[in-house]
């Protein structure tokens, strides 16, 4: 089959998915949505605490039921299906992304994740195979779909109540424009209490923390302020964006790419507090870890004594701090390994992992985990911000 017949291919599936609008009345166009007896978001989060010395704790986790607010997730690229826009059923793919990026919210808001026709990896491939000029993650079907469920959510779901919004990488573009075009300004910004977009590029002027992307909704630089965003592309500490890096950098020589550090909004490094999948599993593929702890636990220890949970903490093990290159602003991400403990000094997260990494993604495959907690813990104080205002 030829290229250009596949590629009309396409051009035909897309041209006829564009004429059938979603029913977001309809349950199984989310993967998350409240009143819904078992959804995507309904996993298991019990994390183990590695220290450095190799001490093992487990932690808990349970949703708050009577959340006082609201998050609405748009997820990133991650469709296995072999056509350039998803379709509408929740396939491993889908449901593993809620997994790692927006189940755990659940502990501080309410949580609506609608389905949409995103650009798959497939077409994500041709587009970046044509050079990438052509690439629009916010036009088209997916953005349509994203705007649809959004004023579902609103006009059915939301009776008032605040908004976080998450995304990531094609999920905070799209989101990007719907700020944009539907909130930035406009009556429904008093709702938003936040907006938290990383793996994409957001544009500020320099030195400066509103304008650009947004006339009226800042950078976020305290953890109780509200009506702001949080944005960052992470890179590790050795190997920062390159020259053709696919993040941070912005063509106005006049704007800067935003990066709102999540373990220190004020500025300067702060501690990341990550949850890392126990088996390597990322939002896409997944990377065998080294032993989380050395030597290797054996199948008679404890129940405390060895690690049987899906996901794993490792406090202190990574900083940040928000750094500018030649090439980008980005968030650059510091391990801290100790040779002396038993705890591994090491991280997956890069696109073609530890063999093949490719610098120009950075750690976008773990953007969200890295700063998993510190984001909740931001989003907890900013809904307690909120009412307070409200009251």
């Amino acid at each position: 089959m030829s290229r250009l017949f596949v590629l009309a291919a396409f051009a035909v599936c897309l041209a006829s998915a564009q004429t059938t609008p979603n029913d977001y009345s309809n349950s199984k166009s989310w993967l998350c949505r409240p009143g819904v007896l078992h959804d995507a978001c309904d996993i298991d989060l019990t994390t183990t605490v590695i220290t450095a010395d190799g001490r093992l704790s487990r932690e808990t986790w349970t949703a708050d039921t009577n959340a006082p607010i609201d998050c609405f997730y748009v997820y990133p690229t991650i469709s296995t299906d072999p056509t350039p826009n998803s379709d509408m059923i929740a396939d491993a793919a889908e449901m593993n992304v809620i997994r790692q990026q927006f189940a755990r919210f659940g502990s501080k808001c309410r949580r609506y994740a609608p389905l949409y026709r995103q650009v798959t990896l497939a077409g994500l491939r041709i587009m970046l195979g044509r050079g990438g000029g052509g690439i629009s993650l916010d036009r088209g079907l997916q953005y349509d779909d994203v705007l649809n469920a959004w004023n579902y959510y609103l006009e059915h779901d939301n009776k008032g109540r605040g908004i976080v919004l998450i995304a990531h990488s094609q999920g905070s573009f799209i989101l990007t424009r719907l700020i944009r075009e539907e909130i930035d300004g406009k009556p429904v910004q008093a709702r938003i209490v936040s907006a938290i977009l990383p793996g994409a590029t957001i544009a500020v002027p320099r030195g400066k923390d509103v304008g650009g992307a947004f006339q009226h909704v800042p950078l976020c630089r305290t953890a109780s302020q509200i009506g702001c965003v949080i944005a960052y592309s992470s890179f590790r500490a050795t190997m920062p964006p390159p020259a053709n890096t696919r993040f941070g950098k912005v063509a106005d020589q006049n704007m800067a790419a935003a990066c709102a550090n999540p373990a220190a909004l004020s500025g300067g490094s702060g501690e990341l507090h990550a949850y890392l999948p126990t088996d390597g599993g990322m939002i896409v593929g997944t990377t065998p870890p080294k032993p989380w702890v050395s030597p290797e636990q054996k199948p008679d220890q404890k129940p405390d004594q060895k690690i049987d949970t899906p996901w794993v903490s490792l406090p202190g093990l990574l900083t940040a701090q928000c750094a500018t290159n030649d090439n980008a602003t980005y968030l650059e991400v510091t391990l801290h390994g100790d040779p002396a403990g038993r705890r591994t000094d090491s991280i997956g997260g890069d696109v073609g992992g530890s063999a093949n990494p490719q610098p120009d993604w950075g750690l976008h495959l773990v953007d969200v985990n890295l700063a998993m907690g510190n984001l909740i813990d931001i989003v907890g104080s900013q809904a307690k911000s909120w009412l307070g205002q409200r009251r």
